[in-house]
């Protein structure tokens, strides 16, 4: 089914069929609230995004990987065929029901070329088309939800941290409202969201189980770091054998400061007299605490969290990276592929499919996918231009090319077994 079985079915549905709505719906909307913002707080994410090393490379991958694959438009969905004509009957029939909807620009009537240039090639007059996937994967792992707006003839993304859900008590949903100010209607508005557990509206971004070890990963490295800017000298306990006034305490304590300060030229030679004596307030030894063993195993956390291996960053031989990049692309990359494919063929009523024929990490080895074809073409399954294309070549101007191969594996004619047998006896 395309965008029309929500508000148009309230308008041109019979009572009989309104009654099979959704019992449950209303509850729903009312557990839900009025309106639904978004759950998450975006800076968080953003932030570690912006000042921890791994988030930054585990989000671009997968944001870059996901972005590079393109969609296949197949037919128009027959569900989405038969209700457009049924629409299009009932139109004919109650021209003042429809005029709600009369000056909307719709999904339904998009020409199958206009479907393949917004997807692949260009959404709008502003953006190309890697960028346009880019943002909308951002907004994916950082909020869990991607909003997109059709205008009739070009795609715009919404951010979805400013985007409102208003839940309808008798079909899905009522309008979405951006920043409080503008809102749309339900078959205007491309909807994707990640899994969640707590609510049907909106998803759960993925990196929000990490939000603890992004943390603590900062935390560690902001101490590393202040550690280092001390000159690696956690502080000093100065004994003296007197007691001193507040005033000498205040003098001491900012001669030492100005003396022993690492910007300040910290090793200048100092005399200790009247039996001062200096002690340390703490020893600390990364190796002891293992601290960097504590930031990779903070780093695994966080890769696994967003499903992105640990190996592909730390480097490996050709055992282990093909199948763990191919296990990244299958359990990560195309979850979130499908996800989109799924929202996109339900709006536009095509069926839509990626296109994995150009990732690399997808595709057999060159051995293994000579030997795969040439069985196909000698086994008469395959034509030999139909092999040829498989393996990404050209195909030939040869009839014979063209023609299946019927393997003569058995004494005779293989095309007509009829002519078997022991050949004639010439007199």
């Amino acid at each position: 089914m395309a965008w029309y079985n929500e508000d148009i079915f309230k308008i041109f549905s019979s009572e009989q069929e309104q009654e099979k709505a959704n019992p449950a719906q209303p509850l729903i909307s009312d557990d839900e609230g009025k309106n639904i913002p978004t759950r998450e707080q975006p800076f968080k994410y953003t932030f570690y995004y912006e000042n921890l090393e791994i988030v930054n490379r585990a989000v671009n991958l997968i944001v870059d990987d996901v972005s590079q694959i393109s969609f296949k438009v197949g037919i128009l969905d027959a569900g989405a065929s038969d209700s457009a004509k049924a629409m299009e009957e009932k139109e004919a029939l109650d021209k003042s029901v429809n005029s709600l909807y009369r000056n909307k620009k719709v999904a339904i009537g998009t020409r199958k070329a206009t479907v393949l240039r917004l997807l692949n090639e260009r959404p709008n007059s502003f953006q190309d088309i890697s960028t346009f996937r880019r943002n909308l994967i951002i907004d994916y792992l950082m909020d869990g939800n991607i909003f997109i707006y059709f205008d009739g003839a070009e795609l715009f993304q919404l951010p979805a941290n400013k985007v409102e859900i208003i839940p309808d008590k008798i079909s899905y949903i009522t309008k979405y409202v951006y920043d409080n100010r503008t809102d749309f209607f339900p078959n205007e508005i491309i909807h994707i969201k990640e899994n969640s557990f707590n609510s049907i509206y909106r998803g759960v971004p993925r990196l929000k189980p990490a939000t603890r070890t992004m943390k603590l990963l900062y935390d560690m490295r902001k101490f590393q770091d202040n550690f280092f800017k001390n000159s690696a000298i956690p502080g000093l306990v100065i004994k003296t054998p007197n007691t001193l006034s507040e005033k000498i305490k205040e003098r001491t304590i900012r001669n030492w400061v100005s003396r022993y300060n690492p910007t300040s030229g910290g090793y200048t030679p100092m005399i200790l007299d009247g039996g001062t004596e200096l002690d340390k307030l703490v020893d600390i030894d990364f190796k002891k605490i293992g601290f960097q063993e504590s930031v990779t195993a903070n780093e695994r956390i966080i890769l696994e969290a967003l499903g992105v291996p640990h190996v592909l960053f730390e480097g490996g031989n050709n055992a282990n990276i093909r199948p763990n990049h191919r296990l990244y692309y299958l359990e990560t990359v195309l979850p979130i592929v499908i996800k989109i494919r799924e929202a996109y063929s339900r709006f536009f009523g095509f069926t839509v499919m990626e296109d994995v024929s150009n990732v690399p990490a997808l595709q057999p080895e060159l051995k293994e996918q000579a030997a795969f074809y040439s069985t196909l073409v000698n086994g008469g399954i395959l034509t030999g231009n139909e092999g040829r294309i498989g393996v990404g070549l050209e195909p030939l101007d040869d009839e014979a090319m063209n023609q299946i191969r019927v393997p003569a594996n058995i004494a005779g004619s293989a095309v007509d077994p009829s002519q078997g047998g022991r050949p004639e006896e010439i007199e």
